[in-house]
């Protein structure tokens, strides 16, 4: 293994531990509220050694909301015939997210809340994965594959059922299960719940 081996496994360590911390605390106090020293703090580093990996926290957060985008728009197929599999697989994905990776979908809820001046450069990505998506789902309904809908609403109506489980996380553990702090539904039954509302909805037939 050469010299540069260790150096290149030490930085992605170093650079993992501080995007695990920027997360929670962007999550939590967002980009105004959020100090490089309380980052540096989380990451087990001192504010010098964190000024050596990055340039500040502004780069850091827009590489963030960057990767929250990616994330999301892997997850429909709008190349697909088979509308009650990718909404499935939609919904699936995104309740994994809620539920693996709360604090990504709070970063993205408070920047959009705080006015969403960091969403510049994500906005043009965005329409166009829409457009793809409600072109998809105009196309299914156009070859008879599922009851005509408003294509917008229906993904916008994925987003507010699946995101709510990880922004609003507390409010569902005090309304279902007050007193135990964590509290989360079963994945796999929510999956299916949601599953089946949807489709029913746009007239495809439920999956097991």
């Amino acid at each position: 293994m050469s010299s540069a081996a260790p150096a290149r496994l030490n930085r992605e360590r170093v650079m993992a531990a501080i995007h695990a911390a920027a997360i929670v605390e962007f999550s939590e106090k967002g980009l105004a509220g959020t100090s490089t020293q309380a980052i540096a703090g989380r990451a087990g580093l001192t504010k010098p050694q964190l000024h050596y990996y990055i340039r500040g926290k502004e780069e850091l957060y827009g590489e963030l909301l960057m990767s929250i985008v990616a994330d999301w728009k892997s997850m429909f197929d709008a190349s697909s015939s088979d509308p009650g599999a990718v909404l499935a697989g939609y919904i699936r994905a995104k309740i994994n997210l809620a539920f693996d990776k709360p604090e990504i979908s709070r970063i993205f809820t408070r920047e959009v809340l705080d006015g969403g001046r960091n969403l510049e450069a994500f906005w043009p990505g965005a329409r166009e994965n829409t457009r793809a998506k409600v072109a998809a789902i105009d196309g299914w309904i156009a070859r008879g594959l599922m009851q005509p809908v408003d294509a917008h609403a229906l993904i916008m109506a994925i987003w507010a059922m699946t995101q709510f489980y990880a922004d609003s996380a507390l409010q569902v553990q005090q309304l279902r299960q007050p007193g135990q702090p964590g509290w989360m539904p079963d994945r796999e039954a929510l999956v299916a719940e949601l599953t089946q509302f949807v489709l029913r909805g746009c007239g495809i037939s439920s999956r097991s």
